[in-house]
This record gives C-alpha cells, structure tokens and sequence, in this order.
C-alpha cells in the first residue's frame, strides 16, 4: 500500500494520457499440456498457438468464444500448483444456454444457480449458499455455473446482460458475437414492446433510435429509456 499522502482540492486537473494496457491472456497451470490442449479444443476455443522450445518452454493458448483475451499453458510457464486456478470468469449473455452447450462437450458442469450468501460462487460444492435456478428476475451478475478443467482449474459462467454504470465506454460499446447481438435485440424487443404499450399501443416510427438507445444504455449501464 502507498503511504504517499492524498491531497483534495477544488481545482480541476486533466489526467494525463496514459498508454491502455489490454489484459489479453492468463496463465493457468496444468500438469499435462496435451491432455489439457485436447481438454480446451474440446470446448470449441480457438487455438491460437502451440510453440515448444529447446530448451523445455512450451506455450499454448486458447482463446474461448466471443472473448477479447485468452488462457495460455505449457511448460516451464508457471510455478503455480495445477488447479489453482480458481474462479475465472467467462461472461454470457444467457447462462443457461452456455450450461448447456458446455455439457453438451461431455464436460462435467453445475447446474444454473445464484447464490443467496456472498461468495458462494467461489465455494467448492457451494454448499447451503446457493440455490439451484437462475437470479430473481433474472437481475445481471447475479446467475452462475461452474466446471472445472483436468487439472481442477475452476471456471465460472456468469449472465451479464445490464451493466453497472462506468464499466463500459459509452462512446464504445460493441457485442463480441452473433449470439450476443441477437440476446441483445431480443431484450430490446421486449422492452420496446412494453414502451409501445404505455404509449397507447401506438406503433412508434422512431423504434430505430429507441433501440438504439437502449442497446447502449444496456452495454455502458447508463439510465435505460422508457
């Protein structure tokens, strides 16, 4: 922790520009490179590298579906302890039906939950903390599953569909897929039905720009149209 004092004042300053620093890949541990290569190309993630040196070094990289970073493994990578890896997030837009795509791979998954004390997500078995179906009113962040890889790295599917405000830049907001794009526009179409109602069923010609609006207002987590 700094112990360099914290001063306030009331006049402005301009941060400086500062050099974005992408966080594209993390290492997890494993103690069976192959096994675990056939583990993540089993899953459907892309392949993006496999080098071996000659002195033992050996790197390899997946990236999963729709993500802007990816995992790497190998040899002589990491002094962390196989399996320790625990609670890595992937993101989805409709947690049930990533659940089931994973199971669909033969890959031993949990069942959709939320939990109901803090911090079960990251509880092995989840113990009482959590109940089986997703979040009530299907609130964002609040619907996980679990699995883990050979090695019991422990992965953690949570439903993100309204984000908490400041996360994303409005200015660039963006869906990594197909099937977050389409998630989108059938959670705008929803509501854009319940905007039609309250304005006497009228059909509204500027749907466009209301969809657009809140499509953005949904990624950056500003104030949704009503």
């Amino acid at each position: 922790m700094s112990t360099t004092a914290v001063t306030t004042s009331t006049t402005s300053v301009v941060p400086h520009p500062v050099e974005d620093l992408k966080l594209e890949a993390v290492v997890i541990p494993v103690s069976d490179v192959d096994k675990s290569k056939a583990f993540y190309s089993g899953l459907g993630w892309r392949s993006d590298a496999d080098f071996a040196f000659d002195n033992g070094f050996r790197v390899v990289q997946f990236t999963p579906p729709g993500s802007p970073a990816s995992v790497q493994f190998g040899s002589n990578i990491t002094t962390a302890e196989p399996g320790s890896a625990q609670g890595l997030y992937l993101v989805v837009s409709d947690v049930q039906a990533a659940r089931d795509e994973i199971a669909s791979y033969g890959v031993e998954i949990s069942e959709v939950f939320h939990p109901v004390e803090p911090g079960a997500q990251f509880v092995p078995d989840g113990g009482s903390g959590r109940v089986e179906g997703r979040a009530d009113q299907g609130a964002s962040y609040g619907s996980f599953a679990t699995f883990v890889d050979l090695d019991g790295n422990t992965w953690l599917l949570q439903e993100v569909t309204n984000r908490l405000p400041g996360r994303i830049d409005r200015a660039a907001t963006s869906f990594a897929s197909e099937h977050d794009l389409a998630q989108a526009l059938i959670r705008v179409a929803t509501a854009h039905g319940e905007h039609e109602a309250r304005n006497g069923g009228e059909y509204d010609e500027q749907w466009p720009v209301w969809y657009a609006a809140y499509m953005v207002a949904e990624q950056s987590g500003t104030e949704l149209p009503q």
